[in-house]
């Protein structure tokens, strides 16, 4: 799945940028396409879902599982390519500190705030390619509701047809109207432009599932803040308001939920109870995909979703078959691994990003040498570890390019001192992080 011509079409700038996040062990997700190779059977699965059952109507939750360094938000990242690609809309949330999935409405303010979707065209203007896959997402709730305003010259019908929209939250259709009304309703003498504009931001605080007071709600005919307890009713519109903007549904990716095993059971409690309440969402919400990542022991641990009986009830089944289900919502990256093939032809795409970043020709590090870097790591027992990889293959080319000799390395030794750069990473990211 490399993308050959977008490889080569790489500046200097975005080859760094990509060498630098995949050295942090991040995912560079904007340049997902440039570097992807192998999940091809997990992926057509996906993708039939998304084209003939998310696209219908249907809804679904899948759990993507894997062991730390094995690619599970590399492979969240091609899943959100993906779907932009096919113009559904993609918020793309990692639980964090800062955003911990027992504060529900955190969670819903980090997915309002990362939301990205592909506009369509004006009316006027739909000979154009309104659809071009790789144009600039709008990103976020108050930037949608930006384009989606200057893409109109008058309100006309627009608050019938939402309102009618079956499903339809009264408080979100409101909220929508008023902000066209800040924009295009001509100023009253009370009022002037800065008005307008504090009006806006309240209007977007509110979408983005922020507090406000219900006394600053009311003039927009806005009478609920978004909480858990009308989640379901606010994502259902959110979705019902995305399709009216063309796009096809919502795609919602929740990376490292497996952060909730270290924490007191108080908020793994919350925590789990919050995952059981995105699910209900979902099953009865239509034009919805949802994706957590987790590590196996989020399936295996007591800590994990047995911890909590309401959520371990809907999800006990998961990981029982010992047969690999394409279809299935348990998605097992780890006891599929990418082949040694796959690897080798990443370590070559990995080169090329290093070569344009530092503008150097990057001859001694062969394909022969990524290749036996590929058969060691599978001797090892750790051909599953795409980061350990990674990682490995960023190192030699580091080396090479400030003139160290690496025809002569102990790979033994190399993929030992990068699989203990790993495990220090995985345990401060598994350390307890809040404690309420």
């Amino acid at each position: 799945m490399i993308s050959r011509e977008k490889l080569e079409d790489l500046k200097s700038f975005q080859a760094r940028s990509i060498i630098e996040e995949l050295r942090k062990g991040s995912v560079p997700v904007d340049y997902v396409p440039v570097f992807t190779v192998g999940r091809e059977n997990w992926l057509t699965f996906i993708e039939d879902d998304l084209d003939h059952y998310i696209a219908e109507g249907g809804s679904k939750v899948r759990f993507i599982s894997g062991d730390y360094g094995d690619g599970k938000t590399h492979f969240m990242s091609v899943i959100s390519n993906l779907a932009r690609q096919k113009d559904f809309a993609v918020s793309f949330v990692v639980l964090t500190r800062e955003v911990p999935i027992h504060k529900f409405e955190l969670v819903y303010q980090s997915i309002a705030q990362h939301l990205r979707c592909n506009m369509q065209a004006p009316e006027a203007d739909q000979d154009s390619d309104a659809s071009d896959p790789q144009a600039p997402a709008t990103s976020g709730i108050r930037r949608l509701l930006e384009s989606w305003a200057d893409g109109l010259t008058d309100i006309g019908d627009i608050p019938e047809t939402l309102r009618g929209l079956p499903g339809m939250n009264i408080n979100f259709a409101n909220g929508a109207i008023a902000f066209l009304n800040t924009r295009f309703s001509p100023i009253e003498e009370w009022e002037d432009e800065e008005d307008r504009a504090k009006a806006r931001e309240t209007l977007f605080h509110w979408f983005e599932g922020g507090k406000i007071s219900k006394k600053e709600l009311r003039p927009f005919g806005i009478f609920e803040v978004i909480n858990k307890n009308n989640s379901k009713g606010m994502l259902n519109s959110l979705i019902l308001f995305l399709r009216h903007l063309g796009c096809k549904g919502l795609i919602l990716l929740l990376d490292e939920l497996e952060i909730v095993i270290a924490h007191s059971a108080s908020v793994r409690n919350a925590a789990y109870e919050n995952v059981r309440l995105l699910i209900d969402n979902a099953e009865q919400t239509a034009h919805l995909h949802i994706f957590f990542s987790i590590i196996p022991d989020v399936l295996l641990s007591e800590k994990g979703f047995r911890f909590y009986d309401a959520l371990w009830s809907r999800v006990r089944s998961l990981g029982e078959t010992k047969r690999i289900n394409y279809r299935s919502v348990l998605v097992d990256l780890h006891r599929t691994p990418l082949k040694t093939g796959e690897l080798a032809d990443l370590g070559a795409c990995l080169r090329r990003i290093h070569e344009v970043s530092y503008r150097w020709t990057a001859d001694a590090v062969t394909d022969k040498l990524i290749q036996e870097t590929c058969k060691k790591q599978k001797k090892m027992g750790m051909l599953s570890e795409v980061r350990l990889f990674v990682k490995q293959i960023i190192r030699m080319l580091d080396m090479a390019e400030q003139g160290e000799a690496i025809d002569d390395l102990d790979l033994t030794e190399q993929i030992v001192a990068s699989q203990q750069e790993l495990e220090k990473e995985k345990a401060e990211q598994l350390q307890p992080r809040w404690d309420s």
